[in-house]
């Protein structure tokens, strides 16, 4: 089973939840356990897992990814001018893996799924593909 999710970001770094997303079509699919792997076509937008309780670490997470991946390095080569994006989105990865058990995630108290968008604003897109146990 695979499923494409359409996002439209509005800001060039941002992260955006999409826990609820996975849940909801695992919960239409009925699966009560296996695996789901989340993966961004793009290789300007990640996919991570992280804390989803304190807004303040997305913030500080993209602060951080721009002071060690400044967005016009001088000696930057790529034509397009978006090599940081590029960087952030390798740091990242482009996907992540969740156990489903009991027809639920499993991730911790804090933990969320997040789409990591590095050169927007733009339309992208999701795939999650269920791996049944």
């Amino acid at each position: 089973m695979i499923k494409t999710f359409h996002l439209k970001t509005t800001a060039r770094d941002q992260m955006i939840e999409i826990t609820a997303q996975i849940e909801d079509w695992i919960s239409e699919q009925q699966i009560e356990d296996g695996l789901v792997v989340v993966s961004s076509l793009h290789t300007t937008a990640g996919i991570t897992i992280n804390e989803n309780a304190d807004p303040d670490v997305k913030t500080d997470m993209l602060r951080r990814f721009d002071e060690v991946y400044p967005w016009d390095h001088p000696k930057d080569l790529h034509m397009e001018g978006n090599t940081a994006a590029h960087m952030k989105t390798s740091t990242v990865g482009h996907a992540q893996t969740v156990i489903i058990s009991g027809g639920q995630l499993v991730l911790g108290t804090w933990q969320g799924i997040y789409f990591c968008e590095f050169d927007g604003p733009r339309h992208r897109k999701v795939i999650a593909k269920i791996v049944e146990a």
